[in-house]
C-alpha cells in the first residue's frame, strides 16, 4: 500500500495531461480549418465572386459552426460516459478489515486521504482556471 499515493498522483497527472493534449489537438485542428477557410475566401475574393466583407463573415460563420459542432460533440460524448458530471468520479477509500494485505497504520491512511483531498481541490482549481 505504500505506492497508493504515487498511484493516485500519477492518475491525476495522467488526467491533466490528457485534458491538456485534447485541448491542444482541438486548437490545432480549429486553426488549421481557419487557415483553409481563409484561403478559400481569399481565392473567391480574388476571382471577384465575393467582397472582402462577405469573405470575412464567411470565415467567422464557418468558425462559429465548427466550434458549436465541437461543443455539441463533446457534450454528447460526456453524456455517453457513465457519469455526466463535470467533476471527476469520486473514489472512496473504505476500511476493509478482511483484507489480505498487511495492516496500514491509521496515520498513513489519514495522510493518504488528505493527499487525495488536496489533489481534488487542485483539480477543481485547474478546471476553473
Amino acid at each position: 500500500m505504500p505506492g497508493f499515493g504515487d498511484l493516485v498522483q500519477k492518475a491525476f497527472y495522467l488526467g491533466v495531461g490528457l485534458a491538456s493534449y485534447a485541448g491542444e489537438k482541438a486548437g490545432s485542428k480549429l486553426s488549421e480549418m481557419r487557415s483553409q477557410v481563409q484561403k478559400l475566401a481569399d481565392e473567391m475574393v480574388a476571382r471577384g465572386e465575393m467582397s472582402t466583407e462577405e469573405a470575412r463573415r464567411l470565415v467567422e460563420e464557418m468558425m462559429k459552426q465548427a466550434q458549436q459542432q465541437q461543443v455539441s460533440e463533446a457534450e454528447s460524448n460526456s453524456e455517453n460516459q457513465a457519469s455526466t458530471s463535470s467533476e471527476p468520479r469520486r473514489i472512496e477509500i473504505l476500511d476493509d478489515e478482511q483484507s489480505s494485505s498487511p495492516e496500514v497504520p491509521n496515520d498513513e491512511v489519514d495522510k493518504l486521504r488528505d493527499k487525495v483531498k488536496q489533489m481534488q481541490e487542485e483539480l477543481r482549481r485547474l478546471q476553473h482556471d
